[in-house]
């Protein structure tokens, strides 16, 4: 499995609103500024997130972005479905009941499961919250 920039600049934007959160809508363009991503990539990114409504819109000469919620309502596991789609190893996975007709003998089958729940462990307990966290942490450690 290999995220792709949609999915990993999707996180990048929600986290840069979460620690840039003043309660003011954020600009498309200072989140591109910023993060160095072209602002049309991130107009995109953005259309993806608020119509599932993790972000709102604030209209008018004022507007931007905002988060819908709390970053610790977010896991980076939603963020990543939303634009990477199933984060399964392998497509047998995908679904609720595995399909494959070779499941049965499929030996295989045990590491592919056990990639995907190590996958979910991680993805599924970190939330946006621990981004800034560990954001905070890093930039604290920098500080002289």
């Amino acid at each position: 499995m290999k995220i792709s920039t949609k999915g990993r600049y999707a996180v990048r934007m929600m986290l840069d609103m979460a620690l840039n959160n003043t309660g003011e809508p954020i600009r498309i363009k200072d989140i591109s500024s910023r993060q160095n991503i072209s602002d049309k990539y991130l107009e995109q990114i953005v259309s993806i997130l608020n119509k599932a409504g993790f972000v709102k819109s604030i209209r008018g000469p004022q507007g931007g972005y905002k988060l819908s919620k709390s970053p610790e309502q977010y896991t980076i596991g939603m963020i990543l479905r939303l634009t990477e789609g199933s984060l399964a190893p392998v497509a047998c996975l995908e679904d609720e009941v595995n399909q494959c007709d070779r499941q049965d003998e499929c030996v295989t089958l045990l590491l592919w499961k056990k990639l995907d729940t190590a996958i979910k462990s991680i993805v599924d307990t970190t939330t946006l919250a621990d981004l800034v966290d560990w954001h905070n942490q890093k930039t604290d450690h920098y500080i002289i």
